[in-house]
Formats: structure tokens, sequence, C-alpha cells
């Protein structure tokens, strides 16, 4: 929470001019003359060491693997590949350039005698997968090998990881969203992809990724030789790596769009289970698909704004046990190395996440372990940046013995048998798909519809209106909203009219409004059972639910406009996030009738309050695009009614006047409101505490059930995890415990200036600092050799002094609703 009253500008000023260095008790044991950290935050028992610093004459190092002799193998963003043997016990690390034609790789993977390697477009080499040899046994690759050209983008969301298949015969590759699927020869992915969208969607306001569209990122399996790909899965933006479990499992790090930031297509960073047929959700622009949908698959865990690096699991690491079963990430913008513990949930996985190492300034680029001394390697470096190379061994007392084998739990199981349909020509039982559509296993149901789609329609559609359950019929409606034809889809849409909406599950019921959009998306003609189904759900709208009234808001406007139009400016109204706000805009944008003047006028004046928004690069465009795409829907008549208006500038607001409108009614204390009864909790007046959640700015910052912002903690299950106290010390005195997470540098510079922000990215010697979270847009370079000292900011972003304006029954209506959202929850 960051209101940016006048008593709390000290607070947020988050660059101090002509401060002297000396006024800070900077640690000299962070710095390097060249920028590379000596000393990184690691658990107790854990010692980090730099290897080697690679000299700028070598580039900035990207991608590694290990070869079969126990050395490193890593390549030059921009140039060429070297061979190191690290140093121990004295000895110095032993750096040799390889006289291989090949370079620039952003995947290097040892295996079947040879050194593959995966390049991106560049002015120099075609981008692809490249098979490296020794022919002659001079311990030198001779020979070099286009297996399968790559094409798309020559940025950085081109082709990157190349890793060993689980059972040691093939290989796996991924590619960010600008790089065409290679073919594919074959395919998992039932190839009946389209972007979906049942509002229109804008594309990026800055022109980002124009006119690339679904599948988005992949995972493609090959052979030895790169004969034959197979799509095994897709929909991700930039997946810089791969990586399997022990048990044969796969995971990936998807990137976020930073750009999106404020806005409600925003999805943050996310740790993804890939799956055979899976399907994540990325869409152009703001076509980006929420979590829920039934047709793609939730990520693990999500992790925030991040760029995503390398990824290896612990295995074969002398770690304590929970470390080698763990997943380490790398995040190259806020200089992290995530350890994902994974829960087993079902067919999947969830994760918790820890923060295993972290400095300052450390651009993660990958990482491996070694088995050969059981270490964990990984590099930092990238865009010309200072590239070095780091080792991380375990020194504490924890036993480093080898883990037990990962048990496969009946529900895993299932699901590997359903993948075995992902195939042509497989022998597939039916009866077994349909039964299995109505599992409450949300990968074994989307796993059963993928096979069926692969057998296509002619084989099940006599089914369709005989589905038992709820799940049955709706991902019945969803497989054949993808591939059936018009009297399939009327069939479904009968099938789902039989389902009592009210008595549905919160995610049943998403998915069956996701079903509806789908039947009526690919149809070319009326499906009237989906429409009239849509209408009749006027009852249920609002539902006081975020996700839901989203959604519903939707297709209520396409099959109800009267009503749909006016419960949405209804919602636009009272919404307490700008995340909301922007959303239900962008729905009435689209919407032609239905209108009333006054629902206009409302409705064209929030435009004048949203210019005060904040967000990434991209929110103002989008905003603006949106009020464009509304004025193009007006008739001329209605142009004419309301020229004033649309004539009207938006005046600079500040966005805390609010907050700052109200008086002073105590500079409030922790004891000031304690003791506090749990019988107080019962009668709170919860719709003041939402409004005293959004008076207070909480929703810049904080997401709250799906909305909100993401540069603090999600305060979701905040009333389940925190006690009373607690929640109160938090809001009164942030900078008493500040998660690391959320923690700030602050930089003293050789011109007197001292720099307060997050390292968000790197080039060269320049330092890009966010110094506003809340305004991620706005950065400050700072060169490298400029920084005298440096140190971990002992100031919460968080500032003092956010409850003084409300009344002790405000503060405990707040807290009250936030315990109440988080019990729902």
């Amino acid at each position: 929470m960051l209101p940016r009253t006048a008593p709390l500008i000290a607070l947020l000023l988050l660059i101090c001019l002509g401060t002297p260095p000396s006024a800070f008790a900077l640690a000299t044991d962070t710095e390097n003359e060249v920028g590379v950290p000596k000393k990184l935050n690691l658990p107790p028992g854990f010692k980090s060491e730099v290897v080697y610093v690679v000299p700028r004459n070598q580039g900035s190092w990207v991608s590694m693997t290990t070869d079969p002799k126990g050395r490193l193998v890593a390549s030059d963003q921009h140039g060429k590949i070297y061979r190191i043997v690290p140093g121990a016990d004295g000895k110095e690390t032993s750096v040799e350039a390889l006289d291989v034609k090949v370079g620039r790789a952003q995947g290097l993977l040892c295996a079947f005698d040879s050194l593959y390697a995966v390049t991106p477009p560049n002015k120099e080499s075609t981008a692809g997968l490249y098979r490296c040899r020794d022919t002659n046994g001079d311990d030198q690759y001779d020979e070099v090998k286009l297996l399968r050209e790559f094409k798309g983008w020559r940025g950085e969301h081109g082709p990157h990881a190349v890793v060993l298949g689980p059972e040691g015969k093939s290989l796996y590759i991924c590619a960010g969203n600008m790089t065409e699927v290679p073919g594919p020869d074959t395919s998992r992915v039932p190839q009946k992809w389209d972007e979906d969208q049942f509002v229109p969607r804008l594309p990026d306001a800055n022109g980002h990724a124009t006119g690339v569209m679904a599948p988005g990122g992949w995972v493609c399996k090959t052979d030895p030789d790169g004969k034959s790909f197979e799509l095994i899965c897709n929909g991700f933006r930039n997946e810089y790596d791969i990586a399997f479990a022990p048990n044969g499992e796969l995971f990936t790090y998807d990137a976020d769009m930073e750009y999106d930031v404020g806005l409600p297509w925003y999805r943050p960073t996310r740790v993804c289970h890939v799956v055979s047929g899976g399907e994540f959700g990325w869409r152009n622009g703001s076509g980006k698909w929420p979590k829920y949908y039934p047709d793609s698959l939730p990520p693990v865990c999500e992790v925030g704004p991040a760029s995503p690096t390398g990824l290896t699991f612990g295995t074969g690491t002398k770690f304590p046990t929970k470390y080698q079963n763990a997943l380490f990430m790398g995040d190259w913008s806020y200089g992290v190395i995530y350890a994902v513990h994974l829960k087993q949930d079902g067919a999947s996985w969830t994760g918790d996440l820890e923060r295993f190492c972290y400095s300052n300034a450390l651009p993660v680029t990958d990482m491996v372990v070694r088995k050969t001394d059981g270490a964990l390697y990984f590099l930092i470096g990238g865009r010309r940046s200072q590239s070095a190379l780091f080792r991380v061994t375990y020194t504490g007392d924890e036993s480093t013995a080898a883990p037990a084998p990962w048990e496969t739990a009946p529900a895993i199981e299932k699901r590997r048998q359903l993948e075995k349909t992902h195939v042509s020509g497989a022998d597939v039982n039916i009866d077994e798909l349909w039964k299995d559509l109505t599992s409450e296993d949300r990968f074994i149901r989307f796993s059963a519809r993928v096979g069926l789609e692969h057998q296509g329609t002619a084989k099940w559609q006599d089914r369709i209106e005989s589905a038992s359950t709820p799940w049955q019929a709706i991902e019945c409606a969803v497989a054949v909203g993808r591939c059936g034809d018009f009297a399939a889809r009327e069939k479904a849409a009968t099938s789902l009219s039989k389902l009592d909406f009210g008595k549905l599950t919160k995610p049943q019921q998403l998915a069956f409004l996701r079903a509806h959009q789908l039947l009526l998306l690919r149809s070319k003609e009326k499906v009237t059972q989906a429409v009239e189904n849509l209408a009749a759900l006027d009852q249920y709208f609002p539902a006081g639910d975020i996700e839901l009234d989203r959604e519903l808001s939707i297709v209520l406007m396409s099959a109800s406009p009267t009503t749909g139009i006016s419960k949405t400016v209804d919602l636009l109204k009272k919404a307490g996030s700008q995340h909301e706000q922007v959303a239900y805009a962008l729905y009435l944008a689209s919407a032609k009738s239905g209108w009333t003047p006054e629902l206009h006028e409302t409705y064209f004046n929030w435009f004048l309050d949203s210019s005060n928004f904040q967000g990434g690069r991209s929110f103002g465009g989008y905003v603006r695009n949106i009020r464009k795409m509304a004025i193009g829907n007006l008739s001329a008549e209605q142009k004419e009614q309301m020229a004033d208006l649309l004539a009207k500038k938006p005046e600079t607001k500040d966005p805390y006047a609010d907050l700052k409108a109200r008086p002073v009614v105590k500079e409030w204390k922790v004891d000031d409101l304690l003791p506090v009864k749990e019988e107080e909790f019962k009668t709170r007046n919860l719709e003041n505490g939402k409004n005293m959640f959004a008076v207070g700015g909480c929703y810049k910052c904080h997401r709250l059930g799906g909305s909100g912002g993401i540069v603090g903690p999600d305060l979701t299950a905040a009333g389940n995890r925190f006690n009373t106290r607690d929640m109160l010390e938090t809001l009164i005195e942030p900078s008493k415990s500040i998660s690391d997470q959320y923690s700030s540098t602050a930089f003293a510079l050789d011109d007197g200036r001292v720099v307060v922000g997050r390292v968000v990215n790197l080039s060269g010697k320049q330092y890009w600092v966010q110094p506003d979270m809340i305004n991620p847009e706005k950065l400050i370079k700072i060169n490298v050799d400029s920084i005298e000292d440096q140190e971990e900011s002992e100031i919460s972003p968080m500032p003092l002094g956010l409850l003084n304006t409300m009344t002790r029954e405000d503060i405990l209506d707040l807290i009250g609703y936030m315990r109440t959202f988080g019990k729902q929850e």
C-alpha cells in the first residue's frame, strides 16, 4: 500500500540528491570493482564462491551444460562457446574457447557423443538446432550440422533450451512466442488453436509482438538426429528453459508481459507443469487467457514480476533432501534463484517458493548441477553485462544422502495413461475417455478431452446429450466448441441447458461460461440454444465475485445487451481496483446496442478519471485505445449528442485525493487498537472495509482475490495466515519487518546522489533501477562504475500513517473484510 500523502513524501523519496555516501553504513562484502557480488544471500549451511569472472573479451555468458568429463560448456550471447574446468582446492579455473563453427547459443546439451546447440536468429548464422561432433578424437568439435532450422524474430523470444529426455533417447526443445513451431511432423496438441476472444482483442499499445498469434511459445520433442519433431505443448509467452523432475515430469518457468502491469490481463511469471497436449493460454495483446479457462491449464504457482531464465532440478547435488528434490530457477531481472518445493496435487503439482539465492544486480542466466562435485553452478550475464560463474555448495550438518524415489500417485498414472491417446492411430477406448470427463481433477479432464479431440467428433458425438455430470457436459461442450460441427454445437448447448447454474461450483460456473463462448465463437451459424442459456443468467449477475462478474459481464452484454450494459456500468462505478475498472471498460467498448444517454455519460466520464491510473509501459496506450474503440462504435447521432463530453481533456489528479481529503483521526499505534475481541469481527461492515481497502490505495500494490496490483504481497489469504496483531503491525509499522522479496537497495553514487530501488534490467555497464514499484514504467539508469557503495534499504516502500485518516471502526472493518475474503478462498 503506497499512498503518496503529503506527510509521507519523505518516506517515499526514492532519489535523494546531495546525500553523502558517508551517511550510509554500507556493506563492502556485496560489491566488486567489476560489478560481481562477492557474497550472496543463501540459506544457513550454504556457501557461494565466484569461480570465474568472465573477461569482457569473452563476452557475456547465457547458457551452460556439462560434458561427459565433468567440464562445463558455456556460450556467450553474442559470440563463442567456451569450455571450463572449475578450479577447486586452490587450483585456478581454466577456460578455453572452442574452435567450433557455431556460437551465440541460448541452449546447450552434451548427449549422444555430441554437443547440441540451439541458436536464435542472428546476422551471422541460421537459427536452429545444431549437432557438433568430434570425428577425429582431438577433443574438439570439428563437425557441425544444422539439424532443424527455426524461423522467427531475431530478439530474445526465439528458440532457447535443449535438454535430454527422461528415457535418455530423445531431445526436448523450447522456444518463445516469436518462434514458429518447426513443422511439426506430429503433434500431441490438437492443432485447432485459435485466438478464441469473445471480447475484441486489442494489440499491444506499443506495438510489441504485432501479428504474433497462437500457438505461442512451445515445447517439442525430437530424436538425436533431429529428423522428426513432435509438438508436446504450447501457449507460453517466453519460457527460456525446461527441466525434468526425477520422476520424468517436465516443468518450465514462463515470462510475464511487463508492459501489461496494472491491466486486467496481466499474468505474473509462472511455473508450469508441461504435459502432453497442454495449452497455457498466451495470446497477443489484451487477449491473454485467465488461468481458470477450461481449454487451458493452470500454473503450478505464480511468482510475480521477473525475467525467467535457467532451470534445473537439484538431482545430483550434495544438498539436503528438500533441495535435491527442488526445482531451481533463475530470475534475471531481480537477481534471484528460487527453489520451488513441489507438492503433489492430484495429477499435477503445486509449489512453494523459496528465495534460495539472491543479491542485487545478480542477473542469473543459466545453471547446472555438476555431479562430479555435487555443486550447483550458475552464470550471471546477458545483454553484454558483466558475466561470472558461481558455485554453490552445502557445508551444513543436514544429511545429503540421496532421497527416496518420487512416488507415482494413481492420479498421475491415470493422466499418463490418458496421454497415450494423444497420438494418431492410438488404440483408444472411447468409453474410458468419456468417463474421465467426469473427474474432479482438472488435469485428468483436460487430458481426456484432448484424447477425444484427437479422435474426431464422429466417434463420440452421439453421447453429447447423455452427459451424466456437470463436468462431463461442460468438458464435452468445450471439445465440441473447438472441433464439432453446428449440429454437435446445438446438442452440446442443449446438454448445458439442463444444468442449474446456481448449484454449480465456482470452477464449474466459470467453465460453463467459457464453454458457451467457444460454442458461439467457432460457429458460423447462430447457436440459438447457447444464446438462450446465457440470457437466462441475468439473475446471477452480479455475483459478487470478481472473476464470475467479469465472465458474466462478457456473455450477458452479448446475449442480453440492455441488462448486461446497465449492470456492467454499475460495476465499473463500484469497482475498487483499476484492474476491474479497465476490464469492464474494455467489455463495454465493444457493445453497440443497449445504451442509454445516461449510461454513455457515466462510461465516458470514467476515461477522464482513468488517466491518473498507473501501470506498465503499455497501460496508458491501452486505455486510450479502449476509448477509441468505444467512440468508433457510436452512431453519428450519439457522437453529436456527446460532443462536449468527448471533447473534454482529462485533468491530472492526485490518485490519493480521496485519502488526503479525509481528516486525520489519530496517529495510530498498534496498542491503541488492541485488544480486539474475536466477537467484534462477527458484525463488521464489510462494505465499508472494502471501501477502506480502495480508499487506502491498497489495490495499487496488492492483489485481493485476483484483482489489484502485483508489486506487493498477495493479500487474498492474509486473513487465514495472520492474527489481528500481525496485520495491524504490518499496516502501522511496515518497516518493522520487510520481506526480502520486496526490499530495495540503496546505491551511493560518486556524484553524491543516492538512488533507492530494485535493479530490473542490465545492458553493458548500465543498471536500470526501478525506484517506484507502483509506477514500474519509470526507470533510472546507473553506470556500474559510478557506484561507490550499496546496501539493502531499511525503509519499507509501504509508508507510515496509512491508517491515520481512518477511525477504529474503519480499521476493524478493513481487517474484517480481508479476513472474510481469506476464509472465502
